[in-house]
């Protein structure tokens, strides 16, 4: 298990387009920054290529934040147009108890622009790279001339948190509702709707961070295990039905009553170490899954007592993190401390094998793990090694349209033979990659946090195909 505490996709450092001269030097080929397998050579840097996002910002809260949550609001489902506003709650990991807070975020005019997957050809190929330069030129011309007005807007409610926030969730069908992990051990339960109607009202209620710290009671603080802990879960079923999990392996199970919880004080024992994280089942509302520093993940029925369903070793190492995907129910994705991630078919673990994807791409521990809300094949990792990967399962290797792709943009690009191609996309640049999540209203976009801050990032390449059949 891996806890406690710009953004940039690297390639090497070469001039695009030399200024013309009667003794100009040929520019080097930009080359793809390969992790794990290229090396710094001596006046060589890591440059970000703003051309691979569609959108990508940065930005820091003070206090580096384990944990945050995206909050769901009433701007509109699958929303593509830039600029982008967005909500989100963070809880901070500061040196002293009393400098914590809990961070109520509107965040406004995030900027972006579509790129096309395969540059435009015009005439022959080096015509069609002219003329992509032209316009990269351009397009850095006017990023130049109104940097300023694409900067997002942050504004921010704090409410003050004795204690460092291991683990914060906000409630999927109220997202005015938050629970906290707190690490002296006790799970609270808050209500932020006075702060979000507050932003929601003003553009300018606590601009750039500058509000002040809130006095605010928690509406419920259990205190009833016997350690701090990180795994919390709201159902997505059931509204107010919670899950909260602790380092001595025990779950508690919170059901809403009257405006309030009542939290079942006998608890699900089934592990024989730490639970690092719950999910509840996208499709069946009494089901929830578990995972452990004893390398196993658990399947919980809540009307079948107060022992797995289902039990399985998922990895030779702790278990860090799971995700259930919403679009395809039978899938499991987890993360492992050894750096490995895998996925399974649940239908098919009492029979064998249920693994259906393993990967070793990672060399150190997983501490996130998410699917897409958007499309069922795709999920996002982050790794202690500093890395955020995105991944297609539906993917195989076309040597025919690598070469196409390649005379097509002239990219010198030598792959891995062992890299897999499921691996979509590789963000680099922030430091001690702790959580990521997936904009369910935004399709594309994914923010992560760091022991540098966060980012919004929505990768060109991501296709943002969506379900069939959407919620109206």
């Amino acid at each position: 298990m891996v806890r406690s505490l710009n953004p940039k996709k690297s390639k090497r450092k070469n001039k695009k387009k030399a200024e013309a001269s009667s003794s100009e030097i040929p520019s080097i080929p930009t080359r793809v920054w390969q992790p794990g397998v290229d090396t710094l050579e001596d006046g060589e840097e890591l440059q970000c290529d703003p051309s691979a996002y569609n959108s990508l910002h940065g930005f820091h809260v003070g206090w580096p934040c384990l944990s945050f949550d995206i909050l769901a609001d009433k701007l509109g489902l699958n929303r593509t147009e830039f600029p982008h506003t967005l909500y989100m709650v963070a809880g901070t990991q500061a040196e002293k108890a009393a400098h914590n807070s809990i961070g109520l975020f509107k965040i406004t005019n995030v900027s972006g622009k579509r790129r096309d997957v395969v540059p435009k050809t015009v005439g022959n190929g080096e015509d069609a790279m002219e003329d992509e330069d032209d316009e990269d030129d351009s397009d850095s011309d006017e990023e130049s001339d109104d940097e300023a007005s694409k900067t997002p807007n942050i504004q921010v409610r704090r409410v003050a948190h004795h204690g460092c926030v291991n683990r914060i969730r906000a409630m999927p069908q109220n997202s005015h509702i938050c629970v906290s992990w707190e690490d002296s051990g006790h799970v609270q339960v808050w209500d932020m709707s006075s702060h979000l109607n507050a932003l929601a009202e003003s553009e300018t209620e606590g601009k750039d961070g500058t509000a002040p710290v809130l006095n605010q009671a928690p509406l419920v603080n259990f205190s009833g295990h016997k350690d701090e802990g990180y795994a919390l879960d709201w159902s997505p079923a059931t509204a107010g039905r919670l899950l909260s999990g602790d380092c001595k392996s025990m779950i508690h199970l919170w059901q809403p009553a009257s405006g309030s919880w009542t939290v079942d004080p006998v608890p699900f024992a089934g592990h024989t170490a730490s639970v690092e994280d719950l999910q509840w089942s996208p499709a069946e509302e009494n089901v929830f899954a578990s995972c452990s520093v004893d390398g196993s993940v658990a399947v919980w029925d809540i009307r079948l007592g107060k022992s797995p369903a289902l039990s399985f070793k998922a990895h030779n190492a702790d278990v860090n993190v799971i995700s259930w995907n919403r679009l395809a129910s039978c899938m499991l994705a987890s993360g492992s401390d050894d750096g490995t991630f895998s996925i399974r078919d649940l239908r098919l673990v009492k029979g064998g094998d249920a693994v259906v994807a393993h990967f070793e791409y990672h060399k150190h521990p997983i501490t996130s793990i998410e699917w897409s809300a958007h499309e069922a094949s795709t999920l996002a990792v982050t790794s202690s090694d500093h890395q955020l990967t995105i991944w297609d399962l539906s993917l195989e290797k076309d040597e025919e349209e690598e070469a196409e792709f390649k005379a097509q943009t002239k990219e010198q690009v030598n792959t891995p033979q062992d890299l897999p191609p499921q691996l979509l996309f590789v963000h680099q640049g922030q430091k001690d990659l702790k959580e990521l999540h997936w904009h369910n209203q935004i399709p594309g976009m994914i923010i992560s946090t760091a022991g540098d801050g966060f980012n919004i990032l929505m990768p060109y390449n991501i296709q943002n195909t969506l379900p069939s059949e959407l919620p109206a």
